[in-house]
């Protein structure tokens, strides 16, 4: 299960995906979670899908990859699709039985949760998946150069985004192995009850979280080395320039948007 989380991972290529401008992903980006959270009806949830399988489908990742990842949070999705489904209150009730009701209203609604999530996920993963850590470093750090001058650390903050995403991978493969290496002592990791299965995972982040500070100095110890003083004076190998291709995104996006609240509006 650990193997199918992919957050944090990047994976080279020379799509129209990877092309775009790393800042103007972070835009898009946020303009594609306020599209979800704008959609209130299916046709608005239809035109987000179109929207995703394009981006999926230029982006040269394969769909398998995709659902992969999804399948590590399957039990998160069904347990949100769960609670809205038996505590939505509707006018069309199906089937009732104490204190669980289960309506008309509450499947859509369930139904429209789970598509929430499931779009989320994926298209905020599709940034990570298609932008290297250290251009998406320099995109939040540019995009976020106006806040020095209320002498916020805008160069380190990004910094430690960048490498907690970078080390998401790692920590999970580390989890892994320490898992595995449990195992093969003896632990149980899956039977028995909650309380049990929490005092199975002591021996596991013990070490984790060893492993975890220390690959923390070993990094700080790294950077020192090469004389890393954070951003003042930094330059940058390659230099971020827009194109044609990042505003026509950004022109599509926003269209998208409109569209999405003009359905709602009327309830398409």
């Amino acid at each position: 299960m650990l193997k199918d989380i992919t957050l944090g991972q990047f994976f080279p290529g020379n799509s129209i995906v990877h092309r775009i401008d790393p800042r103007f992903k972070l835009i898009l980006t946020g303009l594609f979670i306020a599209i979800v959270f704008c959609a209130k009806t299916f046709a608005s949830y239809a035109l987000i899908f179109g929207l995703l399988l394009f981006i999926v489908l230029n982006s040269r990742i394969s769909p398998r990859l995709i659902f992969k990842s999804l399948r590590a949070i399957l039990i998160f999705i069904v347990f949100t699709a769960v609670l809205n489904l038996f505590f939505t209150d509707g006018e069309t009730v199906w089937f009732q039985w104490k204190f669980i009701t289960i309506s008309r209203e509450g499947v859509l609604f369930a139904l429209k949760m789970v598509l929430r999530i499931v779009f989320l996920i994926i298209g905020t993963s599709m940034l990570t998946y298609t932008t290297s850590p250290i251009m998406l470093t320099d995109a939040i750090e540019l995009l976020c150069s106006p806040l020095k001058k209320l002498r916020i650390p805008v160069h380190e903050l990004a910094m430690m985004m960048s490498i907690a995403l970078r080390f998401i991978p790692t920590l999970i493969e580390e989890t892994d192995k320490i898992m595995s290496a449990q195992k093969s002592r003896g632990a149980d990791f899956d039977s028995g009850n909650i309380v049990r299965r929490a005092r199975a995972l002591i021996p596991l982040l013990i070490p984790l979280f060893v492993s975890a500070f220390r690959r923390a100095d070993e990094l700080a110890t790294a950077m020192e080395s090469r004389c890393y003083r954070g951003g003042e004076g930094r330059t940058r190998y390659k230099i971020m320039r827009a194109s044609a291709r990042d505003y026509v995104a950004l022109v599509i996006f926003a269209v998208f948007l409109a569209a999405v609240i003009v359905l709602g509006r009327f309830g398409i």
